[in-house]
């Protein structure tokens, strides 16, 4: 594993016993310790009249200790591997036909045997959902000067194309809004503008469906969701509520932020007129029936990273409720608990299927319940069953950060959180007991989108992901402005009105 660069210091004169580890930092083609060193040798032949046995002694072992220093310095650097070496390979694995053991990889058996090792077809899967996960960020309006400030940039006929995403085998057929049921005050919105696109809901997610070849290839028509994590503020303090709320008839609890961005809508609102339990259920319900009735065997995988992980583990619970017999998998990255052990009982009992890929050194999986959780269980026969304590739900793929040569190993809170360096890990994991793969496909690069995890041998810019000039534009005359959006990636709630209206004819 590589290890934290020392500070570069010169090797003191031999009396005093001190060698201090080299660097990478160079002087005239030279480690800086190194040059330090044969400086000091050459000065002492300056300044003194040594016998020749003297000066052949002091020369061999200057040799010997720059010999060495060269050697252990070769050797800090090549624990790094090079990306340059895969700059001419795929960056995907290759698409095995799954078809006849597709229920297995969705989770029929809890991916029994197939996590530990990382069997390479269950890999592929993971990837190909969290990239979706991914999609939601990457194409996000983050941009506080923009009036479209928390809305996608694209139509949903454009965003895999913008994305890099039209090899996945999927078509998005529905974008998802939400809001929050609390009061937003002035510095909790993110636009700066007074006239914006809409100053209480944000884009959240997408319903996307799999194309007749990827159908073929995985053996069933699946439809896909993606659920964002959290990037607005209003999200951030909803998240942190930290109380559970009744859902659905029984003792079943979930945590109310969740919750209330799941549920909430408003007729004064221009997208949330019906929630994002709503138009989500909709859109996968003419999905199941349309499918269905083409006599096709479909499934629903859900997916999302941090938040996201969590309203798609609130999605997968509505939707057992609704289609009973559909197989529902739920794919999360990075998420917190999420309800009470009722509610994770009744998951269970509905046969949802849920893989949690976690980082040991991620906190947010952790929350909420970091003292109280399901550990108490073992104390049933004292206590009772606990209505109040926070469960998580379903099976742990849990990574390392230590195990990849390419990450920082400090503790980088947010950069350890990031879906990308979750990515990053999935496809180099081969089994608990061994490092990163060396036939990992995912570009290495990709980690620094949005932090600074990876090691500063490989040059790489944090934080690089961004719109050229960031978006600004070089108009007729020379000018540089802020482009108007192509009409069609404009959000529109009279179509948005207009599709519902339809999908609840449809229903």
């Amino acid at each position: 594993m590589a290890t934290a660069t020392s500070t570069t210091k010169a090797i003191l004169p031999l009396h005093h016993h001190h060698h201090h580890p080299p660097t990478a930092a160079t002087k005239n083609g030279l480690p800086i310790s190194i040059r330090a060193y044969k400086d000091f040798i050459l000065e002492f032949h300056q300044n003194q009249k040594p016998s020749n046995r003297a000066i052949k002694l002091a020369e061999s072992l200057s040799n010997m200790l720059y010999q060495q220093i060269e050697r252990n310095l070769n050797h800090r650097t090549s624990n790094v591997p090079r990306i340059e070496d895969k700059h001419d390979t795929p960056t995907m694995s290759p698409k095995e036909d799954i078809s006849k053991k597709w229920q297995e990889i969705h989770g029929s058996n809890d991916w029994n045997n197939l996590l530990d090792p990382l069997h390479p077809w269950l890999r592929r899967e993971i990837v190909k959902y969290g990239e979706f996960a991914q999609a939601t960020y990457d194409a996000f309006d983050f941009d506080s000067f923009s009036e479209y400030c928390g809305s996608c940039r694209y139509n949903q006929q454009k965003l895999f194309e913008k994305l890099g995403l039209t090899k996945s085998g999927y078509e998005v057929t529905k974008y998802i809004y939400a809001m929050s049921q609390i009061d937003l005050p002035q510095w909790l919105e993110r636009s700066r503008f007074v006239d914006t696109w809409s100053k209480d809901s944000n884009w959240i997610g997408f319903v996307a469906v799999s194309d007749d070849e990827e159908t073929r290839r995985i053996g069933r028509r699946d439809i896909a969701v993606a659920w964002r994590g959290t990037v607005a503020p209003s999200e951030w303090y909803d998240n942190m509520q930290r109380k559970l709320e009744p859902i659905g008839q029984g003792e079943a609890k979930v945590e109310y932020g969740f919750l209330s961005i799941y549920s909430s809508k408003s007729e004064s609102t221009r997208y949330n007129k019906s929630s994002a339990s709503e138009q989500v259920m909709r859109e996968v319900m003419k999905l199941v029936n349309y499918y269905n009735g083409r006599g096709e065997e479909v499934s629903l995988t859900i997916t999302g990273h941090s938040l996201g992980g969590a309203l798609g583990l609130l999605n997968a619970y509505e939707a057992a409720k609704n289609f009973p017999g559909l197989p529902i998998s739920v794919i999360s990255f990075a998420a917190p608990r999420v309800g009470n052990i009722a509610f994770r009982d009744e998951l269970y009992q509905m046969g949802v299927k849920t893989l949690r890929v976690t980082i040991k050194q991620d906190v947010v999986p952790r929350m909420p319940g970091i003292v109280f959780n399901e550990s108490l269980q073992k104390f049933d026969d004292f206590t009772g069953t606990l209505e109040w304590v926070y469960t998580h739900v379903g099976v742990e793929l849990k990574l390392d950060i230590r195990s990849s040569p390419y990450l920082k190993k400090g503790m980088n809170l947010v950069g350890i959180h990031m879906l990308e360096t979750y990515l990053h890990l999935v496809d180099g994991f081969l089994d608990s007991t061994t490092t990163f793969r060396s036939d990992a496909k995912r570009d290495v690069v990709l980690v620094n989108k949005e932090c600074d995890m990876l090691v500063d041998e490989l040059r790489i810019p944090h934080n690089w992901y961004q719109l050229e000039n960031k978006g600004l534009e070089r108009n007729f005359h020379g000018r540089w402005v802020k482009p108007t959006r192509d009409p069609e990636d404009i959000p529109s709630p009279i179509v948005e009105s207009y599709n519902n209206v339809l999908e609840m004819q449809d229903s």
